[in-house]
C-alpha cells in the first residue's frame, strides 16, 4: 500500500502540494496526470525516499522492490543484454559468488548458488533480457552492440528494458513511451498490462493510459484526486463535475458547439476508407472530451496559407538516403512517387528505422534525394517541425522575440495574443527561452510552426514533451486546419482525429495503407509471425544432412508439446475478435450526441458506459492472454530442431 497523509511539498518559492492524501493499494495501475510542472516527478522522488515532505507523512508497505528509470544513461563499453542483466542486483550477485566459489573449489557452495540462481529464475535471464530489447525495437545483432554504440533516444530504450527487468513489487515510469515509435509503444502496452505489481505511470498518451491503467490520480490545484477507471473515465467523470461548477458550463457548452459544427463539416465530405470512417467515430466523441478541458490555457488554430498549388509538391522516382562520408550512398527508400494534394492528411506508418523520418526530411527539401526528382508547386508553404528543432531555438530570446523576428511589422499586441494560445500568457512570453523546460520549447516549436500560415504541415512526433491539455488543443487544431497534413506519431489519439488516410513506409517502398490502426497492428503481427518462420526455414537449411532424420523425430514430438499453446492461442484470438465486434458497435452507440444530451437516456448511457468498460477490460484480458501464449509458442519453437 501506498498512503500520503496530508502531505505538503515546496519546491523553490512553488507550492506543489498543500495537504494532499492520497491511498493506492497493491496492484493498481495508476496514470498520474496533470499540466507540466505540477509536481508529477516529484512525487516519484518522494516514493524514492529522495525528498522529504514539507508537512504530513508518506507511508509505504514494508519490503516492496521499487524499479525506477534511471535520468542519466552512461555511455558504457558493455553489450546493451549486459547492462539490462544488470538491473537484477541479487541475480549479479549470486553470479559472482558462484564464480568466486568456482575459483575456491568449494563444490557445497557452488551447488547452493546454483539452487540460489534458479529460485532467481537466473537461468532464463538472459533470454529474458533480450526478449525486452527485441519487443523494444532492437535487432538481435544489436544485443551484443555496446551502449555507447547508440544515440540517446535508443540509449533511453535500453534503460526502459533494464527497469522492466528488475525484479520489482512497485514500478515507476516516468514518459516511457517519449522514445518510443507506435510499434515498440504497442508491445510496451501489453507488457505493462500483464505486470503483476504495483505501477505509477506518468503519461501525456491518452490511449496508453486507457489501456494500461485503472486508476487514475490528479495533480489539481495541488491536490491529488483519485478516480476509478481509466483516462476516458475520469475525462467524463471531471467533465460532470466542471459542469456543476456553474463557472464552467457556458465555457463548456460553447466548446462542444465548436467542437460539432467542425464535425458537421468534415461528415459532409468524408470519404468510405476504413481510416476516414475511423476519424468521423473520433470526431463524434472529441465533443465529450472538450468539455472535460474546458478550463485548459491552451486554444489555438493552425491557419492555412491564402494560396495553394494544385499539386503541392511530387516526388518522382525519389531514391532517399543519406550518404556517408565516403560519399557512398545509403538508400532506405527507393522508387518513390507521391503526389501530394490540397486538404489531403496522411499518417506514415511503419517499423521503426524503416525511414518515416527519412521521408519527411526529404519532402521538406532538407535532406537532397539520390536520384529522381523533387517538383514544389509554385505556392507550396511548408511548416515543419521535428524534435531536432528544438534544439534550433535562441536560448538567450523570447518568445515574443522568435516570433517578432519572423514578422517585424506584427503589432505587440497580436503577438501576445496569439502566444497566449499556445499557453505563454502575460510575462511568459518574454521569458527566456533558456529556461524553458522540454515542453515549453516544443509548445514555442509549434508556435513558430503556426505563425508561418502553411499550406503543408510536415510534423515528425510532434507530441513528445507536450502535456495532455496541449494535446488535445493540438489535436484539435490540427483536425480544423484545412491545409495538407503528414505526421508520424505514437500517440493513436491523435491520429486517429487528424489524418484520413495512412501510408506504409517499410522494406523500402512507401506505399498506400488501406485501413485503420487496427488493421495495422494486425499487419504488424502478421509481419513478426512471417520473419519467424524465414528464421526457422534458414536454421533448418544450416543443419548437417545427417542429424535431419533425429531432427525430423524431435520436431515430431515437438509439435505434440506445441499443440496446446496453440489452441490456447487460437482460443484467445477468436475471443478477441467477438469482443471487438461487440464494443465496436458499443461505441457507435456512444458516438450519438442525443446519448449525452437526452435526460431520459441517462440510464441508457450509464449501462452502455459500463458495457464499454467490462468489453475493454475483457479485450484487454484476452489481448494479454493471447500475447502470453504466442510468446510461449515462440519460445519453443525457437528451441525447434531443424528438419
Amino acid at each position: 500500500m501506498i498512503a500520503l497523509r496530508h502531505v505538503s511539498l515546496q519546491r523553490g518559492t512553488q507550492a506543489l502540494l498543500e495537504g494532499a492524501d492520497l491511498t493506492l493499494h497493491a496492484g493498481h495501475k495508476a496514470g498520474i496526470v496533470g499540466p507540466n510542472g505540477a509536481g508529477k516527478s516529484s512525487l516519484f522522488k518522494l516514493l524514492l525516499g529522495e525528498l522529504a515532505p514539507d508537512r504530513g507523512e508518506v507511508e509505504m508497505s514494508g519490503g516492496q522492490r521499487i524499479a525506477h528509470m534511471a535520468q542519466e544513461v552512461e555511455a558504457l563499453d558493455r553489450p546493451i543484454v549486459d547492462y539490462v542483466l544488470d538491473g537484477d542486483r541479487e541475480l549479479r550477485e549470486t553470479e559472482a559468488a558462484l564464480a568466486s566459489a568456482r575459483e575456491a573449489h568449494d563444490a557445497h557452495r557452488e551447488a547452493e548458488l546454483h539452487g540460489a540462481i534458479e529460485a532467481l529464475d537466473g537461468y532464463s535471464a538472459p533470454a529474458r533480457a533480450a526478449q525486452l530489447l527485441v519487443g523494444l525495437g532492437f535487432g538481435q545483432a544489436d544485443l551484443v552492440r555496446p551502449l555507447s554504440a547508440f544515440s540517446g533516444g535508443w540509449r533511453m530504450r535500453v534503460n526502459l528494458a533494464r527497469t522492466l527487468f528488475m525484479p520489482s513489487d512497485l514500478l515507476l515510469l516516468d514518459e516511457p513511451t517519449n522514445h518510443l515509435d507506435l510499434d515498440a509503444l504497442l508491445w510496451l502496452e501489453q507488457w505493462l498490462i500483464r505486470y503483476p505489481g504495483t505501477l505509477l505511470l506518468i503519461s501525456h498518451d491518452r490511449d496508453f493510459l486507457d489501456a494500461v491503467c485503472d486508476h487514475i490520480v490528479h495533480f489539481d490545484r495541488r491536490m491529488l484526486a483519485l478516480y476509478r477507471g481509466n483516462y476516458s473515465t475520469f475525462e467524463r467523470t471531471r467533465a460532470e463535475k466542471l459542469a456543476l461548477q456553474q463557472a464552467e458550463a457556458a465555457k463548456q457548452q460553447a466548446r462542444r458547439e465548436e467542437i460539432e459544427r467542425f464535425v458537421a463539416r468534415f461528415r459532409a465530405k468524408a470519404t468510405k476508407a476504413r481510416q476516414a470512417q475511423s476519424r468521423l467515430k473520433m470526431l463524434e466523441r472529441m465533443g465529450d472530451i472538450a468539455v472535460a478541458h474546458a478550463d485548459s490555457p491552451f486554444h489555438f488554430s493552425l491557419p492555412a496559407a491564402d494560396k495553394t498549388s494544385h499539386p503541392l509538391l511530387v516526388l518522382d522516382e525519389a531514391r532517399l538516403g543519406y550518404r556517408d562520408e565516403a560519399g557512398e550512398a545509403k538508400v532506405q527508400l527507393d522508387q518513390v512517387k507521391v503526389t501530394l494534394l490540397p486538404g489531403q492528411r496522411i499518417g506514415l506508418l511503419g517499423p521503426n528505422g524503416a525511414g518515416k523520418s527519412t521521408l519527411i526530411k526529404s519532402l521538406t527539401g532538407e535532406l537532397p534525394l539520390l536520384a529522381g526528382r523533387r517538383i514544389p508547386g509554385e505556392h507550396l508553404a511548408i511548416g515543419y517541425f521535428a524534435q531536432h528543432q528544438l534544439e534550433g531555438l535562441d536560448l538567450a530570446a523570447t518568445p515574443f522575440m522568435h516570433v517578432q523576428r519572423l514578422s517585424p511589422a506584427a503589432s505587440e499586441q497580436a503577438i501576445r495574443n496569439f502566444l497566449g494560445g499556445f499557453g505563454f500568457q502575460g510575462d511568459d512570453a518574454f521569458g527566456e527561452v533558456g529556461r524553458f523546460s522540454g515542453g515549453e520549447k516544443a509548445r514555442l516549436a509549434l508556435a513558430l510552426v503556426a505563425w508561418q500560415k502553411p499550406n503543408l504541415l510536415l510534423l515528425d512526433e510532434p507530441t513528445n514533451h507536450l502535456d495532455l491539455e496541449m494535446r488535445e488543443a493540438l489535436t484539435e487544431a490540427l483536425a480544423a486546419f484545412e491545409g495538407t497534413v503528414i505526421i508520424v506519431s505514437h500517440d493513436r489519439h491523435l491520429l486517429r482525429a487528424t489524418v484520413d488516410e495512412f501510408w506504409r513506409v517499410a522494406d523500402h517502398r512507401v506505399e498506400p495503407f488501406d485501413g485503420d490502426l487496427d488493421d495495422y497492428r494486425a499487419w504488424l503481427k502478421a509481419r513478426l509471425e512471417g520473419e519467424r518462420r524465414e528464421a526457422r526455414a534458414d536454421k533448418a537449411e544450416e543443419a548437417p544432412r545427417e542429424d535431419r532424420k533425429a531432427a525430423r523425430r524431435a520436431a515430431a514430438e515437438l509439435r505434440e508439446k506445441l499443440r496446446p499453446l496453440k489452441k490456447q492461442r487460437d482460443r484467445a484470438e477468436q475471443a478477441m475478435e467477438k469482443v471487438q465486434a461487440e464494443l465496436a458497435a458499443v461505441e457507435e452507440a456512444l458516438g450519438e450526441a442525443e446519448l449525452y444530451t437526452d435526460t431520459a437516456r441517462k440510464a441508457q448511457l450509464t449501462a452502455t458506459l459500463a458495457r464499454q468498460g467490462e468489453l475493454k477490460s475483457r479485450l484487454d484480458d484476452l489481448e494479454a492472454e493471447w500475447l502470453s501464449a504466442e510468446e510461449a509458442l515462440e519460445s519453443a519453437e525457437l528451441q525447434a530442431p531443424s528438419a
